[in-house]
């Protein structure tokens, strides 16, 4: 069962987009795919949760973790074999973890945080709440965004995550991320 949580070997240089809700990581996902000619993993859980709110009006329960987490798996695995030099996720299940100890008290399925810890990228994008926060379905926390960025930036620090904290509009958030990924490939 735990198969479905783990990554699959790959020679490409992975990058996360990683931050609180509404901070530009899906804008930026795309962006840099298109700049590298590659692709970029989505975020699973917006789909799938977007699916659960249609259908039944509920939001995230502490159930649905796993599929998420799953689907995400799946997702960046498939993907990593179609990308070029680089693949660029738009969350990992680090993020995943981050979520459910905000919303469920701390708590984290035991596979969830053992694969969110073992699974491994080159660099993450640590996105900073200096872009308007954008109402949607799913978003919830447009009072809690510093908040949820210490709690992001403090959690890449105790787990000893190579990131780089990413401000400023489009073009300055674009740019950065660039250089960073470019010396990853130069080496």
């Amino acid at each position: 069962m735990e198969e479905k949580f783990k990554q699959k070997p790959s020679n490409v240089v992975k990058v996360v987009l990683f931050g609180p809700e509404s901070t530009g990581k899906t804008t930026l996902s795309e962006q840099l795919a298109r700049y590298y000619n590659s692709v970029w993993v989505p975020e699973y859980a917006r789909e799938y949760l977007q699916d659960k709110w249609n259908n039944e009006r509920k939001t995230c329960e502490h159930q649905d973790l796993l599929p998420i987490a799953e689907g995400q798996m799946k997702l960046e695995n498939e993907l990593a074999q179609k990308a070029t030099d680089v693949l660029i996720c738009d969350t990992d299940l680090l993020e995943t973890m981050v979520y459910s100890e905000a919303y469920y008290l701390g708590y984290c399925d035991p596979i969830l945080e053992k694969y969110a810890l073992k699974n491994t990228y080159d660099l993450y994008f640590l996105t900073y709440i200096d872009i308007p926060w954008e109402k949607d379905d799913l978003r919830d926390k447009p009072n809690e965004r510093e908040q949820m960025f210490l709690y992001f930036k403090e959690t890449l620090e105790r787990h000893n995550r190579n990131f780089v904290i990413l401000k400023g509009d489009k073009k300055t958030r674009l740019e950065t991320a660039v250089k960073y990924i470019n010396q990853l490939l130069e080496k």
